[in-house]
């Protein structure tokens, strides 16, 4: 398959990861496949353990898998034990901590991957800014990340994952350390910034209430060694409000949810 044929954003074909510890080995992640297609929000759900952030870091190349192929953008991602630089470009990442840089300001921080490709300041200032007023930030370029409260450090750390227009944003657990009422305020802010740039998207979480109200598609990973056990496809029109979790089609969707994450112990 050449790349650019498969017009899938992300394919994992029998992709298993294995880690070898001082007491033996232990599967992370069974031989999974899965499909996502492009612009899709799709959300990884499970119990502790079973392999989310697993899942999440071999699609980022942060890990190699123990066996099979992971695609990004109809590249293989890992080529002869070495990661496609290519697919690579394609990807963005977040993690449930902004790890912003305290030393540098929210527009140096937004602006570091480009400063690390060599393009020009004013460049690279232009795009801050304009990214800034994507993630609702606009006017704190020039603050320090002590300055800023969590929910917006961490529409900084979207900001900075956005600023090489990938194709795939991944994101892990990026709002379980806010409160809840912030947490609500970026689950809606996600839903806009999706909209607005259209990449795909694949979040971990373990809120059911947040897959429910983000994703078109939710995969239920099994305990650990884990495994793809279910898909739940969500049709609720977007652009989805809050008030979408009255509907008692949303209540359906989180009940058959928790029954099922129960039911695995």
């Amino acid at each position: 398959m050449t790349p650019g044929e498969d017009k899938h954003a992300i394919r994992l074909l029998r992709v298993g990861k294995q880690y070898d510890t001082t007491s033996g080995s232990v599967v992370a992640l069974s031989p999974t496949d899965l499909a996502i297609a492009e612009g899709e929000l799709v959300v990884l759900l499970g119990p502790s353990g079973c392999g989310k952030t697993t899942m999440l870091r071999l699609i980022a190349g942060l890990i190699a898998p123990t066996q099979g192929q992971v695609r990004v953008g109809g590249r293989d991602l890992w080529a002869g034990g070495r990661r496609d630089p290519a697919a690579v470009a394609e990807l963005g990442v977040v993690f449930q901590d902004a790890n912003l840089f305290p030393w540098y300001t929210i527009e140096q921080n937004i602006a570091l991957a480009l400063s690390m490709r060599g393009v020009s300041r004013s460049e690279q200032r232009l795009r801050a800014r304009e990214l800034a007023t994507t993630v609702g930030i606009a006017g704190f370029e020039r603050r320090w990340p002590r300055e800023l409260s969590g929910g917006m450090r961490q529409r900084a750390a979207i900001a900075r994952a956005l600023s090489t227009d990938p194709q795939v944003l991944l994101m892990d657990e990026p709002f379980g350390a806010l409160d809840a009422m912030t947490r609500d305020a970026m689950n809606l802010e996600l839903q806009r910034i999706w909209r607005q740039t259209r990449c795909t998207i694949v979040l971990v979480t373990h809120s059911i209430t947040e897959a429910v109200f983000l994703a078109d598609r939710i995969v239920l990973l099994s305990p650990r060694p884990g495994r793809v056990d279910h898909i739940v496809e969500v049709d609720f029109p977007r652009p989805r409000g809050t008030a979408v979790q009255a509907d008692p089609v949303f209540a359906a969707h989180c009940t058959d949810l928790r029954a099922r994450l129960d039911a695995m112990g």
